[in-house]
């Protein structure tokens, strides 16, 4: 069979080990997953509530438009409904931006590091991707612009950063949106949006109006606590949300997420609750890794990169071991980091102090 030649060397996309994996691995009883950047505290109530009603009618398709939830966010984001468009969690609108606007010949422009389902995804539909390197840890937005020509069709702004937690300014994203050309689409995602707490962190929805050629992604995943049911959307004018539509699978959003989002969106009392949560956590991990002396970028979203000194692999390996399951930097662009994502206060202790043991500090 003879598939497309440029999927042969693709990476496949690695997440997080999973917690039954482990244990069945390691023959262990108690599992602290702290790889995924999923919400320690769960969902809000609310949601599951929602999620639970919503199975009485698992037999009938969704509403494959999603008009309620799609309602729900235009409201909640003062936009019209046309303007908003859902996906199997925002992966999938990552995907439907590449098969939109992305053709053999073309060219997309990312950081690296920085999420890999762009690079993989426009590799697939045969675009060439130019990747920029961070500079300290940050988006180098300067030479992003540099690298765009006339066959680059999409740029992508992953805002705050994975794997870094990094951010740019919102006068740094202005200034950017203003010298990319008019017909290059710009893809902001911000999938922990909810997450940032600096004062100069971009308030994005007020640049749709001004810059035709942007989309906004966020996530119901993270905070939301809903990364089981794969639900995001994307935020956009018309045209691009209406040209997108043309290749979005049919039902791509099912019935229990839908609901369980729009009871989600409503409790931003929870949604504030985990923020500060993650806030005070992201406050342990520094104070500890100052004491360490090691260094650590400062993150806006629910996770640390933090630099360990040592192979990455083998001090995630060594966590694995002990049931704490992280992300190598390895696989990230970080060979000597690891990626934690922020958990509870007694995980996080926990965490700390079998890195203190690995380190030697």
């Amino acid at each position: 069979m003879r598939a497309k030649s440029q999927i042969a060397g693709l990476p496949v996309y690695q997440p997080g080990k999973p917690i039954e994996e482990v244990k069945r691995e390691f023959n262990l009883t108690e599992i602290i997953k702290l790889a995924s950047n999923e919400n320690p505290f769960g969902s809000s109530p609310k949601a599951v509530e929602a999620a639970k009603d919503a199975c009485v009618n698992l037999a009938i398709y969704p509403d494959g438009a999603g008009f309620e939830l799609r309602q729900k966010i235009a409201q909640f984001y003062d936009v019209e409904v046309g303007q908003v468009i859902l996906g199997n969690g925002s992966d999938e609108i990552v995907q439907m931006i590449c098969r939109t606007y992305l053709t053999p010949g073309s060219n997309t422009v990312m950081a690296e590091p920085t999420f890999p389902m762009y690079k993989i995804n426009a590799v697939i539909e045969g675009a060439d991707a130019i990747e920029v390197p961070l500079k300290e840890g940050v988006h180098d937005l300067d030479a992003m612009l540099q690298r765009i020509d006339s066959n680059t069709k999409v740029v992508w702004v992953c805002n705050p950063n994975n794997p870094s937690g990094t951010y740019n300014s919102a006068e740094e994203v202005e200034s950017f949106l203003q010298k990319v050309p008019s017909d290059v689409l710009v893809v902001l995602d911000e999938a922990y949006y909810e997450y940032a707490y600096a004062k100069d962190y971009p308030e994005s929805l007020p640049l749709l109006e001004k810059y035709p050629n942007l989309i906004i992604l966020r996530t119901f995943s993270k905070i939301y606590g809903l990364a089981a049911l794969r639900i995001g959307y994307g935020l956009a004018s018309k045209e691009i949300i209406h040209l997108t539509n043309h290749v979005r699978e049919p039902f791509n959003a099912n019935r229990v997420a839908q609901s369980a989002a729009q009871a989600a969106l409503d409790d931003q009392e929870y949604v504030q609750y985990c923020k500060e949560k993650n806030r005070q956590g992201l406050e342990q991990f520094y104070k500890a890794f100052d004491q360490m002396n090691l260094f650590y970028y400062p993150s806006q979203g629910n996770f640390i990169l933090v630099d360990t000194g040592l192979p990455g692999n083998d001090v995630f390996q060594t966590l694995l071991r002990q049931g704490l399951i992280v992300r190598s930097g390895q696989a990230l662009g970080f060979p000597t980091f690891v990626r934690i994502t922020v958990g509870t206060e007694e995980q996080n202790e926990k965490m700390i102090q079998a890195l203190r043991k690995i380190v030697g500090r």
